[in-house]
């Protein structure tokens, strides 16, 4: 299977996306035409080589003439429907438009059809979401996986005024993908940078076994002290029937006296604190004393601060660790549109030429809020939930 890694070790943006799939191979005039069929304003690729303490990647700018006007999701989406694009093209990109609708929404408190694009919205946005689908479609890409996500820190300049980084609806996207800070005081993962991996990689983490076939860099505007600001993709085969692997790390301690009442407010600040799964296990302990192991997993840069919290918040004197490795089924969250507005969905692959779909999961915090402001039962929203996601697979749009 023909596949993309995406190496975010200095961020991710839409232009440094553009650039690395050029510098990769990818026609820019073939890209150009296709983009024409989007009959946008009139604007032009400026493609060139830079420099990136010592190593060259390409940068991409989009040059747009005129004054760039924000646009609706509707706006957005019957200018994608409208073109000549490829039908595949045109929904994948209408997708990640979408999770960047929700996110937005979510910051803003309204609704997704209200929300107004700004930057996102503007014609060199719209260019490096659909130039990034065009691009991975002509490389013949099948499957997308990406490394963990640096944010950045600090503020940023917005429509809005001054923000602070990552910027919000960059948080919202990178719920539940580990992301990390490398104390770089400036934007490394934008809006779209967020809403292209959220909607297309499968898996984040280390890099698949894979056997590399391309290598190329993507140049972003700014120049860091502490690192070379470009965006690296592998692009090789990964052999099929390997299910998604990555390493965790695996915390445990035995607790006999503690009250087993704060377990819950333990396990909720574990998870504030970058914990990917937190359980309990019953044991017997010496003199037949019931106890508890409380188990953590972790990706290896949230250790710290967990032992932090397990030191304070718990009664343990020492705990053990493990590196343990996982095998998973691919997951990604998609956006469904239902009856009661757009719901996060959770969908399971298998290994295979098919990418077979082995799980489909409503997201229970999205059907809690909807059967509360519904006055409905929460089985009925998760069942119907689970027919608007069924619906979507047989159109195809997974």
């Amino acid at each position: 299977m023909k596949t993309l890694y995406f190496d975010c070790f200095s961020g991710i943006s839409g232009d440094m996306i553009l650039g690395a799939l050029v510098d990769v191979g990818l026609d820019v005039n073939y890209l150009e035409n296709e983009l024409a069929e989007l009959n946008l304003a009139d604007f032009k690729l400026n493609v060139r080589k830079v420099l990136k303490k010592g190593i060259t990647g390409t940068k991409v700018d989009v040059e747009v003439k005129g004054e760039q006007s924000a646009r609706h999701l509707k706006d957005i989406i019957e200018l994608i429907e409208a073109s000549a694009l490829k039908a595949d093209v045109k929904n994948i990109s209408k997708k990640i438009f979408m999770n960047l609708a929700v996110a937005e929404a979510r910051v803003h408190n309204t609704d997704v059809e209200k929300v107004h694009f700004h930057e996102v919205g503007a014609v060199d946005s719209i260019v490096d979401i659909v130039g990034t689908v065009i691009g991975l479609k002509e490389l013949g890409i099948e499957a997308v996986y990406a490394s963990r996500v640096p944010t950045g820190s600090g503020y940023a300049d917005s429509q809005h005024g001054r923000i602070p980084v990552p910027a919000p609806a960059t948080v919202e996207l990178l719920k539940d993908v580990p992301v990390f800070s490398p104390g770089i005081e400036a934007e490394l993962t934008t809006p779209t940078g967020a809403a292209v991996l959220k909607s297309l990689a499968a898996g984040f983490g280390r890099m698949p076994s894979m056997t590399v076939e391309k290598v190329g860099y993507g140049a972003g505007t700014r120049d860091f002290d502490q690192l070379p600001n470009l965006l690296r993709i592998f692009i090789g085969e990964v052999k099929q029937g390997s299910y998604e692997n990555d390493e965790v790390v695996l915390i445990e301690t035995n607790l006999d006296d503690m009250n087993p009442e704060f377990f819950d407010y333990v396990s909720e600040r574990l998870f504030e604190e970058g914990a990917v799964d937190v359980f309990i296990t019953p044991i017997i302990m010496k003199k037949s004393r019931p106890g508890s192991i409380l188990n953590v997993l972790c990706n290896g840069d949230r250790v710290e601060p967990l032992l932090t919290v397990l030191f304070s918040e718990t009664t343990t004197l020492g705990v053990r660790m493990h590196h343990v490795e996982r095998k998973k089924l691919t997951r990604a969250v998609v956006p469904v549109d239902t009856k009661y507005g757009p719901v996060k969905v959770k969908v399971g692959r298998a290994p295979g030429g098919e990418r077979q779909i082995k799980s489909i999961t409503p997201e229970y915090e999205d059907c809690k809020r909807i059967a509360a402001e519904k006055k409905i039962p929460l089985k009925n929203v998760y069942d119907e939930i689970k027919r608007a996601a069924a619906r979507k697979l047989l159109e195809g749009d997974f």
